[in-house]
């Protein structure tokens, strides 16, 4: 009797596992929604809305120095290492300056040529003045002779005393002739002699353009401060994703390119390129807190001082930000990665999800509201919204709504049991 009571029980006991190993096996293999949606439920509190963005380090008002402006490329035959330190006055950039000694030396020829030719033409104008002022004075004589002839013609017969008189008249003829003509090529010799330095000042002229541009082709600091070289954007033989190399020794610079700068090292700003859903949040004068890679645990505080231009392709349109640093430090460098985060305005009491739990679509805003049925969707009211944050209107805090589109979630999960099964017959 007992025996078989020991058998039943044990056989009991045997179906009894049986059939909780059989249950566990359904519920590991059956799809359970509870599980596989994320989900999160609403929070009601304060909301700080922010934005944040990756930057680059530069000084504010920095000082460029870009190629000199006489045409053509511009070889680079010295340049300063990146991040080094100069002073106002240290030289920071050379350029080849072969063809401007070239065009020097032309210009002082000419110039020397032009000096001589003022010479020659003072020479001649002189002799020609001196040989004009002798025909007067010559022909002045000849007058004063006539006009002693002249007075024997009361003792003289007819013709003789006529032809005196005849003589006279030539002679003062003659003697105003002279005059005009010494007048006349006072006026001429003046005017070929300033001409000629009229040459010699455009001679002039081109020799200084030729030396101050030799002297443009050094470039000199400023003012003190780290240099930081700049990109050379005449590389076209890049490919897709690679970045622009920094000037060097033998790169060649357009007139007018930016080769280098010099930050003020008591002026710093952050450059930021930041997506243009965010610039509605943002405005000159709002505060931001700065980090920089290279420094960690330090935190400096600036403003948002100018927004930019919207530029950029058009799934991924962006704008420039530029920050400045209310406040520095010595050890900042031009360059520095840095990340910001800009307080765009905080609210109290509010109720906010997570921003990957709000959808929009077709204008409205909504979210998929947990109920006894299952997901569900909720239309509500978006009051603001950041990068991690959406604060929201239309339902009850300690709601549960889902971090992913369930529909999707669903379908996901079919095609995906297809396929599994589809392996199995096969």
């Amino acid at each position: 009797m007992k025996k078989a009571i020991l058998i039943s029980a044990l056989v009991i006991v045997v179906l009894a596992a049986l059939a909780w190993g059989g249950m566990r096996v359904i519920q590991l293999t059956a799809p359970e929604d509870r599980n596989e949606i994320p989900s999160t439920r609403v929070r009601k509190g304060k909301v700080t809305i922010s934005v944040s963005a990756r930057g680059e380090l530069q000084g504010g008002n920095s000082e460029v120095l870009t190629a000199p402006m006489v045409g053509g490329d511009l070889p680079i035959t010295s340049l300063k290492e990146p991040g080094e330190m100069v002073k106002p006055g240290d030289v920071v950039v050379e350029f080849d300056t072969t063809a401007q000694e070239y065009n020097l030396r032309e210009a002082q020829a000419d110039l020397a040529e032009a000096e001589q030719q003022v010479i020659k033409a003072e020479a001649d104008a002189q002799a020609s003045l001196e040989e004009a002022h002798y025909q007067t004075l010559s022909t002045a004589a000849d007058v004063k002779i006539a006009a002693l002839e002249v007075r024997k013609n009361p003792t003289l017969a007819a013709v003789p005393a006529r032809q005196n008189e005849i003589a006279l008249d030539a002679a003062k003829n003659k003697q105003a002739q002279a005059e005009k003509d010494f007048t006349n090529k006072k006026a001429t010799a003046g005017a070929g002699v300033a001409i000629q330095k009229a040459a010699v000042e455009k001679s002039r002229v081109l020799a200084e353009q030729a030396q101050k541009q030799i002297d443009s082709m050094t470039l000199k600091a400023k003012t003190g401060g780290y240099v930081a070289i700049q990109q050379n954007s005449n590389q076209n033989t890049l490919y897709y994703g690679q970045q622009l190399p920094d000037f060097q020794v033998g790169d060649a610079a357009r007139s007018g390119q930016a080769v280098a700068q010099i930050p003020d090292m008591s002026n710093w700003e952050v450059s930021a390129s930041i997506p243009e859903l965010d610039r509605g949040h943002l405005s000159p004068g709002q505060k931001v807190s700065i980090r920089a890679a290279a420094i960690p645990g330090r935190e400096f505080r600036g403003h948002v001082k100018s927004l930019g231009g919207t530029s950029g392709s058009a799934w991924d349109r962006r704008f420039e930000c530029r920050i400045a640093l209310d406040e520095t430090g010595p050890e900042l460098r031009p360059g520095m990665t840095s990340n910001i985060q800009i307080t765009v305005e905080a609210l109290d009491d509010v109720l906010w999800i997570p921003s990957q739990a709000l959808f929009e679509s077709d204008g409205r805003a909504f979210v998929y509201l947990r109920t006894p049925q299952g997901f569900v969707t909720r239309d509500v009211e978006l009051v603001r919204r950041s990068e991690s944050q959406a604060v929201i209107t239309g339902i009850a805090e300690g709601d549960q709504v889902a971090l992913s589109n369930p529909d999707q979630n669903k379908a996901t999960k079919a095609g995906d049991s297809g396929g599994v099964m589809k392996a199995l017959t096969k």
